[in-house]
């Protein structure tokens, strides 16, 4: 146990350092701290996308969902994951990085008017605040696991880390830590599979899975669990292109193409890695038959089971992505506090036209503005992750919220002409209202169907809403095929 706990700290200690330093990378610029000047090449662009979807839920929640319901009760968590980035890249992608944005509220700015920017960023940041605590929650379970540490210690520290080094470099620390800590995550995670496979062989395992757990009766039988493995991959798959921290990373590529092939990048590895946690999952049933909390299984697996360099490397790299999409999470989050809600909302310090020296001044307001969110983002983040830490129920829990009311306008905004400002605001209230009823009334046999109706009737709502008020208010979608000057961006103008 001594070894793991002075390995995991000294790897712990390497992300922060690795993520402070970066601090002279942003150069009191706002753009720079927020998407890294659009200036990142391929390899980092697709490394973050697959830290932002590989964290503690999709790796920790995963396997730990896998133990008590299956594997699609784990698997759907990767598998959505993985689906959202390759629909990312398909379709979301170049329209988006073509518009040069620095959050995605901007785009709903630019397209349907201050209104719909103000509900959208609220509604965005509630749900990365969710996203933030679930993967401080798993954290947590990881440090109290290997040391002498309650949880709520546990989840202090992950807290203080992420925090510091976050505002320190923003994207860049991301960028920094993500490498370390991702590459070494999947050497871990394929070869313990290999060594148990090697060591125990695939009987030993398969005699302890219950009937349906590994076929596919978890995507086709309700009694299994359909309609919530369902409503996890469609609110994973859809609902995460509406994700903040996978939007960054679109806006700081260097070139569109680079945006799209990091996406595919991601994708691939976030299948493996989670692939590799749900088999781990399955194997827990016959390694610990009788373990009491399920989301001790990679924890008890590392320690007492796997090789200590294996072992170790598994659970930093749960820890590292948990940091990693946490890090992305957090500076998200105050990035849209600061830019879309108190820049251009709140102080309304807008400038059609700016001189250079004014530039920059705006530029370093927003720097200053979104560290200074950090305080209460993480501090609402800390308190939910203490009163409900459960990484996986709360991943999709983030984005079932935005899937039912953002992605219609989004989606519709860019690539149907009529989308306009009526129907985006009906959209986005009717999906919503709809997703809080549903909560309250859907019977237990129908749960899942409260994800996926919402959004329907998001869609059902903007079209004809969009098509009756025409004439009143006319569709701005010509904002899609811009490329406004960073000088107007900066502004908050654009």
């Amino acid at each position: 146990m001594l070894n793991y706990q002075i390995g995991l700290a000294i790897m712990i200690l390497i992300f922060a350092l690795a993520g402070i330093s970066t601090y002279v990378l942003v150069q009191k610029s706002g753009k720079r701290f927020i998407i890294a000047g659009r200036s990142l090449p391929f390899i980092f662009i697709g490394t973050m996308f697959l830290a932002q979807a590989t964290d503690a839920n999709s790796t920790l929640g995963n396997a730990a969902a896998t133990y008590t319901g299956g594997f699609w009760s784990g698997f759907q968590f990767p598998l959505g994951l993985a689906l959202c980035l390759v629909v990312v890249g398909l379709w979301y992608a170049k329209p988006l990085h073509r518009m040069n944005l620095i959050t995605l509220p901007d785009f709903y700015f630019r397209r349907y008017g201050n209104a719909t920017e103000i509900i959208v960023s609220l509604l965005m940041a509630f749900s990365f605040i969710i996203l933030v605590a679930g993967n401080i929650a798993g954290c947590g379970w990881i440090l109290s696991s290997v040391f002498p540490i309650s949880l709520v210690e546990g989840m202090l520290i992950m807290a203080g880390t992420v925090f510091v080094y976050t505002l320190a470099g923003g994207l860049f620390s991301c960028v920094a830590t993500d490498i370390i800590q991702l590459y070494p995550a999947i050497a871990a995670f394929v070869g313990s599979v290999i060594w148990l496979l090697a060591k125990f062989g695939w009987g030993f395992f398969a005699e302890a899975i219950p009937p349906g757990f590994l076929d596919l009766s978890g995507l086709t039988s309700v009694e299994n669990g359909a309609l919530l493995n369902w409503a996890g991959i469609l609110a994973l798959g859809l609902g995460d292109v509406i994700a903040l921290d996978f939007m960054e990373r679109v806006f700081a590529a260097d070139s569109p193409e680079t945006a799209r092939k990091g996406c595919f990048w991601g994708a691939f590895w976030t299948l493996v890695i989670g692939l590799c946690a749900s088999f781990m999952g399955l194997m827990g049933l016959a390694l610990f038959p009788d373990i009491a909390d399920s989301r001790q299984v990679l924890p008890q697996m590392s320690m007492t089971v796997l090789p200590f360099i294996f072992g170790l490397f598994t659970l930093a790299g749960v820890i590292g992505a948990g940091l990693s999409t946490a890090n992305g999470g957090l500076l998200a989050i105050c990035a849209v506090f600061a830019r879309n809600i108190l820049q251009r909302n709140i102080l309304r310090t807008r400038r059609e036209k700016m001189g250079e020296e004014e530039m920059k001044r705006f530029d370093y307001k927003l720097l200053v503005y979104t560290r200074l969110m950090g305080i209460p983002v993480m501090a609402a983040a800390i308190t939910l992750a203490y009163f409900k830490p459960e990484p996986g129920v709360m991943l999709v829990l983030a984005f079932d919220v935005v899937f039912a009311g953002c992605f219609v306008p989004l989606t519709l905004g860019l690539f149907w002409k009529k989308a306009n400002t009526p129907g985006a605001l009906a959209a986005i209230i009717a999906g919503s209202v709809t997703r809080l009823i549903l909560y309250f009334t859907i019977p237990e046999h129908l749960a899942g169907l409260d994800t996926m109706i919402p959004p329907v009737v998001s869609l059902l709502v903007m079209v004809p809403v969009s098509l009756l008020t025409q004439k009143r208010y006319p569709a701005n979608h010509e904002v899609v095929y811009e490329t406004p000057s960073d000088e107007l961006v900066l502004s908050a103008e654009r």
